[in-house]
């Protein structure tokens, strides 16, 4: 699955999902009509987070994290899951 299915299946606002057998805390933000996203995510009872943006241009989509590595923003959006 692409990363921006990914993003967009998250709910706007808050929401709750796991990743690693750990239960994460995300805000996504929507701009420019869905053709940005902002995402923070953090380990509820832990303190390990993640921080992205992410860019929809008329070329390509830009995926830039907030200082971390790449790979592990990949790995997260990748690998969440939503429990109801």
């Amino acid at each position: 699955m692409k990363l921006l299915e990914k993003i967009q299946q998250l709910p706007l606002g808050y929401s709750e999902v796991y990743y690693k057998n750990v239960k994460y805390g995300v805000t996504k933000s929507e701009f420019n009509q869905g053709k940005s996203y902002k995402i923070y995510a953090e380990a509820l009872g832990g303190n390990n987070f993640i921080s992205l943006n992410y860019y929809c241009t008329s070329q390509n989509e830009i995926l830039k994290p907030c200082e971390m590595p790449k790979h592990k923003v990949i790995h997260f959006l990748e690998n969440y899951t939503i429990k109801y």
